[in-house]
């Protein structure tokens, strides 16, 4: 058990680059689609950079940094089965399963811009880049608070303030960015 908190620490670390890889690969998919509508030859240049910059985050950094996670995850369970009695990390292991889902279809958008496809909006992909975010409040209420009842409360009020606090600076962003692109 003395080497409990260094798996603990792995798990940590690598549950931070995996929400790091989660949080840029969408930003990325905004530039590739905001690039694919680009003319000739910045659409080339640009599509070919963000696909490679894409391609390293997305298999050096953030698919190793789920598995290792989810290994370290897994061997902390081991070492304390006891956790999975508690009625707070069954919401959080509920979480868990939505970020794996969310990251997988991370990986489905980010085969098809790797293959040239658009079939999502740059204000889409930075709707979806907020994903990752309700689910680490989540996740980090959860394993604080230790108790569904607090959660509720005051995780639940925490992430519907951060929803509308996201759609209101989405919907500013959006009105400058209009404001900037308009011909004077």
């Amino acid at each position: 058990m003395e080497y409990y908190n260094y798996i603990k620490s792995f798990h940590l670390i690598f549950v931070v680059t995996w929400f790091a890889g989660l949080f840029y690969i969408p930003r990325l998919f905004v530039y590739q689609i905001e690039a694919h509508y680009k003319p000739s030859p910045d659409k080339e240049i640009l599509g070919k950079q963000l696909q490679i910059m894409a391609k390293r985050l997305w298999y050096i950094i953030t698919w190793p940094s789920a598995i290792l996670c989810t290994i370290f995850a897994v061997w902390l369970m081991i070492l304390q089965p006891f956790w999975l009695q508690q009625p707070w990390m069954h919401v959080k292991l509920t979480f868990v399963v939505l970020l794996f889902v969310y990251h997988l279809k991370t990986h489905q958008y980010f085969k098809q811009l790797q293959n040239g496809i658009v079939n999502k909006t740059s204000s889409f992909m930075r709707i979806w880049n907020e994903g990752a975010t309700f689910i680490l409040f989540a996740v980090v209420f959860l394993v604080i608070l230790k108790s569904a009842i607090n959660w509720v409360w005051g995780g639940v009020v925490g992430i519907v303030v951060l929803g509308v606090l996201i759609m209101l600076g989405f919907k500013v962003y959006k009105n400058i960015r209009s404001k900037n692109l308009m011909p004077n």
